[in-house]
Order: C-alpha cells, then structure tokens, then sequence
C-alpha cells in the first residue's frame, strides 16, 4: 500500500501512522514488507528494515499467494515477534501473531459493487481473518460494532483506532480562492466530491440531486467539481451523469497533487461526501480542517465522525440531498456554524493520535503473547 505519489485511503492510513511510531519507538526493529522495489522516503527511520516479498501482489490471486506463501517464509526467518497487517488482509497460514487493520465491511454489504475476484477474496477469508487474529483494528465504533455483528467477534478483541487528516490541511485566503475557481470552475463557486469514484461513494444520486438543484435554483450559478481518478466507474454512474440537464456544470479533476488537492477543498462553498457506506470517511475531516462547510450522509459511520459539524442528509433521497445543498448555498449563518463547529471537530481526528491508538493496540497484542 505504500506507494510513491498513489497513497489514497488505507496507503495514507500506513504512512501517517507508522511513520510516527517507528520514530517514537526507537527501541523496537521494525520490518517493512513491500511486494516491490520501494520508495526511499518510505524507511522512516534507522530501525526500519525494508525487505523485498515477491511476488507483485495486484490482484486478488496474487495477494493469496502473496499471504498465504511468501509471508510466512519471510515472517518465520525473521523470528518476528508480531505481524501487524495494516490493510485488512492477512495470512492464515503464519504460527506469528497477528494484529489485524480491518477498515470496514463494505463488501459484505455492497458485494455487488466490487469485481468478482476481489468480492471472493474478502468474503471468504475475512471472517477467517477474525477468527484467527490475535487483535483486530478498526476506524470507528460502528465498524467496530459491524464487526462483531457479522463475524461474532468479542468486543474486547477489538480496538478503535481512528484515522486522521492531513496535518499541513487548513483555509485559504480570497486570493487563492479565486485563482483555484478560475483554473478549475470557471470562477464560479463550487460544491466538491473527493475521493475513488467508486459505486459505494452515492456518485449517481449525487449527479441527480446536483441536477435538481441547478433546475430548482436557476439563480445559483454552482458547478460540482468531482476529485479523483474514474477507476470504478460503472453504467449506473454513467447513466445519471448522461441523464443531467445540466452535464456542463460538473468538471472532472482527475487525480491532482497533495497541494492542489487542498487548495480545491479549501476554496470550495461545501463538501459534498453523501456515500452510502463508510468505515469513517477522512473527505469529512478535510472540510473541516479546510475551513468549509460538509454534506454528509447520515448512515453508517458518518454521523459518528461529522458529531453535529456537518449538515446530514439521507443518501438515498436525491430530494435530500438538493435540498441540504441548497440551504448550504443559501444560508450564510449555517455555513458559518458549520465551519466553526468543523475546527473543533477536527481536533479530535489526528495523526497524531492515530499513531498512539495503534500502538496502544499493538503493546496490548503483545501483552496477550
């Protein structure tokens, strides 16, 4: 998951925690397993050893083998003491204990928006992975909660470790602004989606609500700016955006750099994360720390993190969610609470604390040894 300039979701989830702890427990060794040749700035500190595991696991059959064969090997010859498998999967043919980092279960609930293979991989061996781990991680109380609802895992085997944010994330001034909705809204004020363009993330009803809102509000001149690569764009998606009546106003981004990616956010009127499923949804706390106002869903883990920060829509209602856009657009006093109250919210979603939870869980694995 640790990959030059492709760290999204679990890939950043690593780098920010595990580059804290390595540096703040210099009287431990820890060994970095890569499938590939890797990144220097990746070995954070003199007591990370990286170590090169073939084969190139991208793609489901090859992450079994790479599990499943080449782990073992590598974590028997290095005596490990622990096995901490930070993106949900794990080997269950390894005698080395294991802490495992399970995000969520979207999978078990969307398995239809998934490819066969990867819905095979997570289906069949994470309850399996449940099982056998020592200790498991997840990023909030209710994937903790699903978690134990769907596999019978006892609470006590699980800890809550939530994500963060980017630290450098914070607002713009107006000059930053205007220069961002030149080069990319056509200087108009824009409502902003970021994240994997993937069926779970609502895109669809999002595209019709935007629709109703520029149909409803002629007046309100807003574009919907979509941030991200198309990697899981499927027909539904592509029918909604075919339907618009107003098609022109969404611009697509594609995948930009770390500093534009928080120039867009921050100069955005709101963020717009209406998704169906999430195991904690970090686009959340990135409002917040940028300073703008954020459209979220009221289902699964997003009340959680938003607290009373964010305005909450259902995801499934098109009419809800235009509606929460425009009294977003429209109410200056609410965008305002919205953003004072999102400063305070952030605060409690580090990295910074991230690190200390999943160390805490690794110490408490260890005590169970």
């Amino acid at each position: 998951m640790l990959l030059k300039n492709k760290l999204e979701g679990i890939g950043g989830f690593i780098f920010e925690s595990f580059r804290r702890i390595a540096v703040q427990h210099p009287e431990h060794h820890f060994y970095f397993l890569f499938d590939r040749k890797w990144a220097p700035e990746f070995i954070f500190s003199s007591n990370v050893t990286p170590v090169w595991v073939p084969p190139q696991a991208r793609h489901p059959y090859l992450m079994k083998i790479w599990y499943e064969l080449s782990i073992p090997i590598v974590l028997k010859k290095l005596k490990a003491d622990l096995f901490v498998s930070p993106d949900a999967l794990m080997s269950l043919h390894t005698s080395c204990p294991t802490l495992v980092v399970i995000h969520d279960l979207n999978f078990e609930h969307y398995p239809n928006d998934l490819p066969g293979s990867v819905r095979r991989l997570y289906c069949n061996n994470t309850p399996k992975f449940a099982k056998k781990a020592v200790k498991i991680a997840t990023v909030s109380e209710y994937s903790k909660t699903d978690i134990i609802a769907n596999y019978g895992v006892s609470p006590e085997k699980i800890d809550v470790v939530y994500s963060g944010a980017n630290d450098k994330l914070r607002p713009v001034d107006d000059s930053v602004k205007h220069s961002i909705r030149l080069q990319f809204s056509e200087g108009n004020p824009y409502f902003v989606f970021v994240g994997s363009l993937h069926p779970r993330k609502n895109l669809a009803n999002l595209f019709r609500a935007f629709d109703k809102f520029c149909i409803d509000n002629k007046t309100l001149t807003y574009n919907l700016l979509i941030v991200g690569e198309r990697r899981w764009w499927t027909p539904t998606i592509q029918e909604a955006y075919n339907s618009m009546a107003y098609q022109q106003r969404v611009k697509f981004t594609g995948r930009v750099s770390n500093e534009n990616l928080w120039k867009i956010v921050a100069s955005a009127s709101v963020l717009t994360y209406v998704s169906n499923f999430e195991g904690f949804g970090v686009p959340i706390i990135e409002g917040f720390k940028c300073g703008i106002p954020v459209l979220t869903s009221t289902v699964t883990s997003m009340p959680e993190i938003a607290g009373d920060a964010a305005l909450l829509v259902n995801p499934a209602s098109t009419d809800s969610i235009s509606a929460g856009m425009k009294q977003l657009a429209i109410d200056e006093r609410l965008r305002t609470d919205l953003k004072e109250k999102g400063f305070k919210r952030a605060q409690f979603f580090t990295w910074d604390l991230t690190a200390e939870l999943l160390w805490n869980s690794i110490e408490k694995t260890l005590q169970k040894l």
